[in-house]
C-alpha cells in the first residue's frame, strides 16, 4: 500500500494520491512524522499526604478492639477529645476504602419509618419526644417494651424504663418522674399516636403541668425522627441481644446502653459531642479543647490542611419538621 501511494504521489502529488488511495492527509503526515514515545511519569507524592507508616497506624487504630465497630467520625471525635489528632475524617475513610473496609461497620437492620410536626428547641429541656419500642423476650411471642424519653436539643435520654407491656399508667408515671428528676418542665412533649401516647392519663398529666401536647400526623413517615433514630442506634449495637433472657436482663442491658449513649456516644447531630455534654452545658468547653488540639496539629503539619481546621459547630436549634425544609403544612398541636 505504501509503495503504491509513493508511486502515485510522485506523479500526482500528495492531495491527489490521498484521494485515490482513500487515505486522509492527516494520516499521511502522521506516518511521516510519528510522535515520540511518551515518557512514563513517576508517581508524585502529595506533600500533605500521610506517610505509609502513619496510614498503617491509623488503620490499626480503627481496627483495634476499642474502635472496630465505630464509624470514622466517631473515632475522630474520641481521639480528638483524648488530645490526639491523626488525620481528617475523610482521610480515615480513604484508608478504609483502600483496604475494602469502607462498608457499614455495624450490623444492619431495617425499621418502619415514623412521622414529623413543627417544633423547635433552642436549648435543653424545651421539647421532649418519646416512644416505645419492642424488644424480643426469651420465647416467641414474648416481648418487653422499652419506653424512652429524649430531649431533642441535646439528644440526652432524660427518662426510660422497660416493662412487660405497654401501659398508659406506666407511661404517665414515667413522664411524671422524668420531669421531676429533670427539674424543668418542658414546653412541649411530642409522641406518635399510639394508645399510650394519646391516653387520657398522659394527656391529663401534661395539661396539669401546662405542657403542650404534640402528636405525629397519621400515615406520615417521619414525625418522630429523634426517637426513631435513637431506637435505630440502640438496635444496631453489636451486643444488642436477639432475645432477652428475662425482664431483668432487658432492664440491665438498657440501663448500661443508655448510660453509654448519654455519656460516651459522640452524636453527629450535635457536633460530635455526647448528649450529656450538650444537656449539662459542658460542650463549649469540650469544643474549645478540640480547637486547641486541632491548632497544635495544624502548627505541626500545616501542609496537611487545605485551611486552618476548626472543630464542628454545635447546632443552635433542633427542629421537628423545619418549615424551611417542608412543602406541606405542619399538623396543629393541642
Amino acid at each position: 500500500m505504501d509503495e503504491a501511494f509513493t508511486s502515485v504521489e510522485v506523479q500526482l502529488g500528495i492531495t491527489a494520491a490521498c484521494r485515490l488511495t482513500g487515505r486522509s492527509r492527516a494520516t499521511h503526515y502522521r506516518r511521516l512524522r510519528p510522535p515520540p514515545p511518551r515518557r512514563t511519569r513517576a508517581p508524585q507524592m502529595q506533600p500533605s499526604a500521610l506517610t505509609a507508616e502513619e496510614r498503617s497506624a491509623v488503620l490499626e487504630l480503627m481496627n483495634g478492639d476499642e474502635y472496630a465497630e465505630l464509624a470514622p467520625a466517631q473515632i475522630w471525635a474520641r481521639e480528638l477529645d483524648a488530645g490526639r489528632y491523626h488525620c481528617s475524617v475523610s482521610t480515615m475513610y480513604r484508608i478504609l476504602r483502600e483496604q475494602d473496609q469502607s462498608g457499614e461497620r455495624r450490623r444492619q437492620a431495617t425499621h418502619p419509618a415514623k412521622a414529623v410536626p413543627e417544633l423547635v428547641a433552642t436549648g435543653p429541656s424545651q421539647v421532649f419526644t418519646w416512644d416505645i419500642t419492642k424488644a424480643a423476650g426469651p420465647a416467641k411471642g414474648v416481648w418487653y417494651h422499652a419506653y424512652v424519653i429524649i430531649d431533642i436539643f441535646s439528644r440526652y435520654i432524660v427518662g426510660h424504663t422497660v416493662e412487660r407491656a405497654e401501659s398508659a399508667v406506666r407511661a404517665e408515671e414515667l413522664i411524671r418522674e422524668t420531669i421531676a428528676r429533670n427539674g424543668i418542665v418542658p414546653q412541649t412533649v411530642h409522641a406518635d399516636r399510639g394508645t399510650s401516647m394519646t391516653s387520657k392519663k398522659v394527656s391529663q398529666l401534661l395539661i396539669d403541668l401546662g405542657v403542650t401536647r404534640s402528636h405525629s400526623r397519621p400515615k406520615v413517615s417521619n414525625d418522630n425522627p429523634y426517637s426513631e433514630a435513637q431506637f435505630k442506634t440502640t438496635k444496631y449495637m453489636s451486643d444488642y441481644p436477639e432475645r432477652f433472657d428475662s425482664l431483668a436482663h432487658a432492664r440491665e442491658w438498657f440501663d448500661a446502653f443508655i448510660a453509654y449513649y448519654n455519656h460516651e456516644h459522640r452524636h453527629s447531630g450535635i457536633g460530635w459531642h455526647t448528649p450529656a455534654s450538650v444537656h449539662f452545658g459542658t460542650a463549649e468547653e469540650v469544643r474549645d479543647q478540640r480547637a486547641v488540639t486541632l491548632a497544635e496539629a495544624y502548627a505541626r503539619h500545616p501542609e496537611r490542611f487545605g485551611r486552618r481546621p476548626r472543630p464542628p459547630e454545635i447546632p443552635q436549634t433542633a427542629w421537628i419538621n423545619d418549615p424551611a425544609k417542608r412543602r406541606e403544612p405542619a399538623p396543629q398541636t393541642s
